[in-house]
């Protein structure tokens, strides 16, 4: 009886796409490294579709690409692919591996990622897509940060202009962009209209503004006291180009506040949202931003100390032989150690514990940076048994911080 010999084993094969504005390099290797295909797509619903069909026609073990978000990511998960997510950072270091000069090449770079999925597959963590809900608070606060970015750029385009026009109303109200300070402009945007206030007009318009914080003498005296700015027909020229800043101005905050509302609704309606709502000073934006970048996916990060390093609140150790060196951590998810770190800051204004921690990094001599960062570490294990406990934290049952009100009663900074 003869034996059927066995038919060949099925091939393995990666992919690597470079992720681009208009289009995308895709490279398909085989086990052993070789390159069986490369695509060029375009970006769009029909590129997107062919590489899909070519990925999944191929059978690809794995994905690897630069960025985790984004049209292109959703449609490979859709598919049913497994994505593995290597930062530029990684794929910039790991050129040299290839004998490559570190320059920039599309084509070269996509091979390397799929050469990275082939050989360190065991040290990548597949991408696993949040729920949508999550996604949608995401876009919100991640839109709403762009925006801040834009208000603050045309606040200080508008500062420097009145340096030169109309120096007294800088730093006369607490913010330039504040709404007290942007009515004032509007109704008082030249030299001349500011020459002729007086006590009583001044007083009025405050009281109009129900703004109570300083008496219209002391504004009126620091109007007086100030370098004085353009007058006459070139004030009244240059006047316009202080309108259009505080259009500007008002466009973007006014978009700022509808996310800002929109974030409200997004929040409060995810599953999630009494976990980060009960951190201390977290807020609504501040919560949000910490439940969108850590998402709601449990099984990313299997350890705190995963969340942590992912942060980038963890220094990055390298040890040779008898050489250790501790550094700034580099490759991290910057968005989520922005949102970590912002409400780390912030924390220690209302947390005696967070307060404690905070000033013990300074007096070991840590800079503010630093010291934010020590207690963001210290808040991940706590946000992380939150978590991943679907409990909201509860300042009654956190030891450490009851601990240190037991011994000095009184109010941490």
């Amino acid at each position: 009886m003869s034996v059927p010999e066995p038919g060949p084993a099925a091939r393995v094969v990666f992919a690597g796409v470079d992720w681009a504005e208009n289009n995308h390099l895709g490279c398909l290797i085989d086990a052993d490294g070789v390159v069986i295909e490369r695509v060029t797509i375009s970006h769009d619903k029909a590129g997107i579709a062919s590489l899909i069909t070519v990925l999944t026609g191929a059978q690809v073990s794995g994905v690897g690409i630069e960025r985790g978000d984004g049209p292109l990511v959703s449609a490979l998960l859709t598919a049913g692919l497994t994505v593995f997510v290597i930062a530029p950072s990684q794929v910039k270091a790991l050129r040299g591996r290839y004998g490559s000069a570190g320059n920039k090449d599309d084509r070269f770079d996509a091979f390397v990622l799929a050469d990275v999925v082939r050989t360190d597959r065991r040290r990548l963590t597949p991408l696993i897509p949040d729920q949508a809900d999550t996604s949608t608070v995401r876009a919100l606060v991640r839109a709403r940060k762009d925006l801040v970015g834009h208000r603050i750029a045309v606040a200080n385009q508008l500062r420097a202009h009145l340096l030169t026009v109309l120096p007294a109303v800088v730093g006369l109200f607490a913010e330039l962009d504040a709404p007290v300070s942007r009515a004032f402009l509007a109704d008082f945007g030249t030299q001349d209209a500011v020459d002729a206030l007086t006590e009583d007009h001044l007083a009025a318009w405050l009281r109009g503004r129900r703004y109570t914080r300083k008496p219209a003498a002391v504004l009126l005296q620091r109007l007086r006291a100030a370098v004085p700015g353009v007058t006459g027909p070139a004030g009244q020229a240059l006047a316009g180009i202080t309108r259009a800043y505080l259009a500007a101005l008002d466009a973007v905050m006014a978009q700022i506040e509808a996310l800002e509302q929109q974030i409200e609704t997004a929040l409060h309606a995810h599953p999630d949202a009494a976990i980060f709502t009960s951190l201390p000073r977290a807020g609504t934006v501040r919560a949000a931003r910490l439940l969108a970048e850590i998402g709601d996916c449990r099984a990313r990060f299997p350890t705190a100390a995963a969340l942590a390093g992912l942060a980038g609140v963890t220094p990055s150790t390298r040890q040779s032989g008898h050489t250790r060196i501790v550094a700034f951590r580099w490759a991290v998810d910057r968005q989520l150690r922005d949102a970590v770190c912002d409400f780390a800051g912030d924390s220690r204004l209302a947390n005696p514990w967070a307060a404690h921690l905070y000033q013990q990094a300074r007096a070991r001599g840590k800079n503010h940076n630093h010291a934010v960062r020590i207690l963001a570490r210290a808040w991940l294990s706590i946000i992380y048994k939150c978590w991943t406990t679907h409990t909201p934290y509860q300042p009654a049952q956190h030891r450490a911080l009851q601990t240190l009100l037991q011994q000095d009663p009184q109010p941490v900074g």
